[in-house]
């Protein structure tokens, strides 16, 4: 029903597609640009502290555009396309458990100023279209972080030091999802990953929609 009232919507507001401008579909993201998003092969990309990462596509120009339109310009319609794009990746994936999707929280002053938690919105979508819980409040950023984009792998670890406390009392008794939009070098997952681990959770995986190539 939530995909027919938005269709509806885009077909009576002529919406344009965000990354070609292009109205003949009328929805945020048509289904050329859409098609054109570069899926990675189904399997894990790198283990970090022992997990395995999994990353569901490509860093192109599409996909960059979906990232910083949700991210950076409050365009959190297209959320669903970033989720579809990660749901069909996960699919191919040999992978039978039911999940806890925790998305990477952003401290309290940051989400005040943007107003959402992007990785939030897409983690809901995720959920639905997968069936798993979504659980925002299990794991706090208490550090206001630098942006990581800049940092060398050691400034990154130490930038994230003592960032992450962990709300046990949240805790659901399922597989964590670790949920995000870009892994650089690993480093916000390591360290979500070790807070988890000091708290005695281990039966994790890691998830992101994309990394950059350098």
């Amino acid at each position: 029903m939530k995909n027919v009232i938005r269709n509806l919507l885009d077909w009576i507001y002529k919406r344009r597609c965000y990354c070609c401008s292009s109205s003949k579909e009328s929805l945020p993201i048509c289904s050329k640009c859409y098609s054109e998003l570069d899926f990675n092969s189904p399997m894990v990309d790198r283990i970090i502290a022992g997990v395995n990462v999994y990353i569901a596509g490509s860093y192109d120009k599409n996909m960059q555009k979906i990232i910083r339109g949700i991210k950076y310009h409050n365009k959190k319609e297209l959320a669903y396309y970033q989720a579809k794009f990660m749901y069909e990746y996960f699919k191919m994936l040999d992978i039978n458990k039911q999940f806890q999707v925790v998305p990477v929280p952003l401290h309290q002053d940051r989400q005040r100023k943007r107003k959402y938690n992007h990785m939030e919105l897409v983690a809901k979508e995720f959920c639905e279209m997968t069936g798993f819980i979504p659980n925002f409040e299990l794991i706090k950023r208490i550090k206001n972080t630098k942006p990581q984009y800049k940092l060398s792998r050691v400034e990154r670890m130490n930038n994230l030091n003592k960032a992450f406390i962990i709300d046990l009392s949240k805790y659901v008794n399922l597989p964590i999802l670790l949920f995000d939009d870009i892994c650089t070098s690993g480093a916000t997952f390591e360290s979500l990953i070790l807070e988890l681990n000091k708290n005695n959770i281990k039966n994790i995986t890691c998830f992101a929609t994309t990394s950059p190539n350098f």
